[in-house]
Parts: structure tokens; sequence; C-alpha cells
């Protein structure tokens, strides 16, 4: 994936309704949430303008666990959208009256980075770039990976470094995971093919492992790591763009020397395509570039020919090591959910407390099967016809691309997505109304961060906007903003007082209210 690039689109609050079409599919119910599901073939798409406006007031609110913190051993924002359902984005407060407290570095991050023949200086942070915060030695820790090619690990209150930067062999695009449990490890990928975990209890950043994207077969595509990790009993869980899914048992523990180690076996690898879906594509570009989200001990992924799986993996999440699991005659990982969503699916699957998924879809191929169900997608994996709701996102921007490759946040009764093109969209979540429309530069790549009913957004011409989402039926009124400069395509952390995030201009930030 290629960087976003700065575009003005006329800021407005709403826009006309038929620009954006719902879809609402009532699914009918499996008996077992664990059955394979056959692929949905939604009905014909409904314009917004038919729909019954009165359900755009629904009071519904959400069930009451979305948007937990992962980990109760560690505080903080460790992974890419902060738990393994894809819907933690930070503790507030929220800063009212933001500047930028520090910056990071006084050069900025930039290195030269090659796509196919095409090789270019990339700066700064980018898709999806969120850094991990988290509390350890009465600091706040603050990591992420650049476009320096080097995983940066700072003090949260003054913008220094807390270890010597890590240096992989080409840039990293994703974002960082921070060990839940409480071992000082962190795992992180990068484009020279290696996704890595390193211990950060030592005087620098020192690599234990690394998996390479060609140590398992058959791959397709490339060799790039953009996923953040899920560590989940020990197993790591990790999606790459050789199309492959991981599962990787890490035997974390401590030496002689008091120090962190591991000892990491491939435990399962299944492919992220089928023969289906290179049929239905007619190519070989199904590389995974979202982060796996798991609920109920199922991992769900899609990848760039937007086939949306779900593979059970209980038979790994057991105290017993691998070996001696299979030895009783355990069973292994099976997939129990397929769907085919049309286009390629970069963002990472959202799961709300019932089990539903959220799915952004790119609009990119303009295949039929895109422009039969449309771009976001509320699936229920449970159903025989899987589809509940989908909205309808064809307007183009970039290079003719439309779709997201934002993942959507879940707030209150709302599902909050930004699009390609520069609109952020307020859906209902039970019913797939888009109650509002907000208007911003894009690409919106950013995936967007709601604490304290405050959505933060950053856009592509370098602004960091937030906006008064307490009222979840109206258009959010901006409460403030601050130009950082650069395309925002990296996602933000709220973390008590600060907001911490890079932007392409080729810095990374801390936000905060001034000192009183």
């Amino acid at each position: 994936m290629g960087g976003a690039q700065s575009r003005r689109t006329t800021s407005t609050s709403t826009r006309a309704a038929a620009a954006v079409a719902a879809v609402v599919v009532l699914a009918a119910a499996c008996s077992s949430a664990k059955a394979p599901v056959s692929q949905a073939v939604p009905a014909a798409p409904v314009p917004l303008d038919q729909h019954d406006t009165a359900a755009e007031g629904s009071d519904r609110e959400p069930s009451s666990g979305t948007g937990r913190p992962w980990s109760d051993v560690v505080e903080g924002v460790l992974t890419f959208r902060g738990n393994p359902t894809r819907t933690y984005y930070g503790e507030g407060p929220v800063p009212m009256r933001p500047v930028r407290l520090w910056t990071f570095p006084d050069r900025a991050m930039c290195s030269e980075s090659s796509e196919g023949d095409e090789t270019r200086v990339w700066c700064g942070t980018g898709w999806t770039g969120q850094p991990a915060v988290w509390e350890r030695d009465g600091h706040t820790w603050v990591a992420f990976g650049a476009y320096d090619r080097a995983v940066h690990v700072l003090d949260g209150e003054t913008g220094e470094r807390l270890l010597p930067d890590f240096l992989t062999g080409d840039i990293i695009k994703g974002s960082v995971t921070v060990d839940p449990d409480g071992y000082p490890l962190l795992y992180t990928g990068s484009r020279d093919g290696k996704y890595r975990a390193l211990a950060f209890d030592r005087d620098e950043l020192t690599e234990l492992w690394h998996i390479d994207a060609h140590d398992v077969a058959p791959t397709m595509w490339n060799d790039d790591w953009d996923g953040s990790g899920l560590v989940i009993d020990d197993v790591l869980l990790e999606g790459g763009e050789n199309s492959r899914f991981h599962a990787v048992r890490l035997h974390r523990t401590y030496g002689a020397d008091k120090l962190v180690t591991v000892d990491p076996e491939i435990v399962f690898h299944t492919a992220g395509w089928d023969d289906e879906l290179l049929s239905d594509i007619g190519d070989r570009q199904v590389s995974i570039e979202n982060s796996v989200a798991v609920y109920d001990d199922v991992v769900y992924f899609s990848n760039s020919g937007g086939l949306v799986q779900g593979w059970d993996i209980s038979s790994l999440l057991s105290d017993d090591d691998d070996a001696g699991a299979q030895a009783d005659g355990h069973r292994e990982p099976e997939r129990v959910f397929r769907y085919w969503a049309g286009d390629d699916t970069d963002a990472s699957i959202v799961v709300d407390d019932d089990g539903m998924l959220y799915v952004a879809v790119e609009f990119e191929r303009h295949t039929a099967r895109s422009a039969e169900i449309g771009q976001l997608l509320k699936l229920d994996p449970s159903a025989d016809e899987p589809l509940v709701w989908s909205v309808r996102v064809e307007e183009r921007g970039l290079e003719g691309k439309g779709g997201f490759w934002a993942t959507p946040a879940l707030h209150r009764d709302l599902v909050i997505a930004p699009t390609h093109d520069g609109r952020i969209l307020g859906v209902d979540r039970e019913t797939g109304v888009v109650r509002w429309e907000k208007d911003l530069p894009g690409p919106l790549w950013q995936s967007p961060v709601i604490v304290d009913d405050v959505l933060v957004q950053g856009d592509c011409e370098g602004v960091l906007h937030g906006f008064d989402v307490s009222n979840t039926k109206v258009v959010p009124p901006e409460l403030w903003e601050i130009t950082l400069g650069g395309c925002i395509e990296s996602t933000p952390v709220v973390w008590r007082g600060r907001i911490y995030v890079g932007s392409r201009g080729g810095y990374f930030h801390a936000v905060g209210d001034p000192a009183t």
C-alpha cells in the first residue's frame, strides 16, 4: 500500500443523502455460531432516501463491553485499535485546547523504499502507523515504527528516547504490539520481509526472533507485514502480505539472568485465499494487510481479494503445549466462516459484543460483487445469510479509487467510518442508515478515535480535528483543530490528557492542553 497524497475537498457539514446508499438485509439466524456459513447473495441496494428516516432517531445503546482495554496486567493501548476486537481507542481526558507539547525527532524520519520498479523517498509515519502507549516503571512509554526504517521508543512526557532506535531493513508501515501479559516484548513487522519479537528489558531493543515471509509455503503477492499482531495464551497471531495467516507459540519465559526469552515455533499457518477467490478476482493480489481480530476463540481477517475468513483456533488456545494437545487428539484449527466482500479489504475487521463483524471495503477493482453488496458491511457470522446491512460508497477519490482504507470505530449506537474520498460517515449500527456525513480534505486513511465522546480525526492536509459526538443523531460540531503538517494517515492514541500521532510530514507529535 502506498501513501496517500493530499487533495482539497470542499468542507461542508453534510452532502446530499443520495450520495450514499444503504442496504438492509435481515440475516437468518443459524443454530450454531461455529457451523460453516454459506456465502450470502444480498438483495439489490436501496437508495438512502427510500428508507424510513425515523430510524435515524434510534436510541439503541451497544452492549456494555465494547471498548474495553486489552490487558489487566499492562495499562495502555497495546496494539492497533487497542484490543483483540479492535475497539479500544485510549483513555481520557482528551485535550480541549490542544497545542504541540513536543515533536520528534529533530530531523524528518525519511528513507528510500521500492514498490515494484519504483523507488522513492518515504517520510514520517503512514498507514496504519498507530503507536503503542503503555505505563512502565513510572513512565509513559510510546513506541512506533516509521518510514526511516526504525522502531522508536520514547518517553511520553518529554519525547526523549528511552532506548536507542532499532533499525530494520526497510520502512515500517504497520502498528507495533506490546505484549499484554507483562513480558517486556514488542512485536513489529517491516517491509524487509520480517516480523520480529523485540525485547525492551535491555539497554537497547534486542531482536530475540523473527519470522520471514518465506518461512512458510505456498505464498502469494509479497513479503511485507502491515498487520498488528495479537498475543493470546502465548500464541502470536499475525497475517502477512505473503497472504498467509500464522500462529506462533512463543514459549515466553525469563532466563537465569532475569531477562525475557522466547523459543517460538510455528504451530499453524493457512492461506488467505482459496481457489474460488482466485477464480472470482482473476489475479493473485491477495495479501493480508489488515490486523487480525479475535472473538470467542475465532480469528477473523480479510485480504486484498476481499475474502473474509473466520478460523476457530480454540485448539491452540489452551494450557497444554501444542505437541501434547495433538497427542491427545485435539483438532486442528478449522475455517468456520467464509464471505466474499468483492474487493480489496485492508481495513481491519471490527467485532462488537454480539459477535457482529463490521467490514470496510475498498472500491478499487470495481467488481460486480462490490457494486452489488456495497463497501461498509455488517456481517453476522452465525447466520446462513451473513449480510445484515451494507452501505454503498462508490464515490471515487485519489487515483479513481473509492471505499475505505480506515478501520471503522464503534461509538454508542454508531459506526463511524472515514472514506477514501474524504467523508466521515456516521452510520446507525442497528439499521445501516447513514445519519450524518462530514467532509474533510482526503484521502482519509486514519482510523477514527473516540474517547470521552470526542472524535479525533486527522485529514490529508495535516490538520487534526476534535468533534463532539455526544449526540449521535446530529452532525458532530467541531470542538478544536490543530495543524501538524503532512497527510495524517496514521491512527492516533489518546492517553491520559495527550494525543500521540505521526504524519507523512516526517515527524511524530505529542498534543495536549498547555501547561497552566
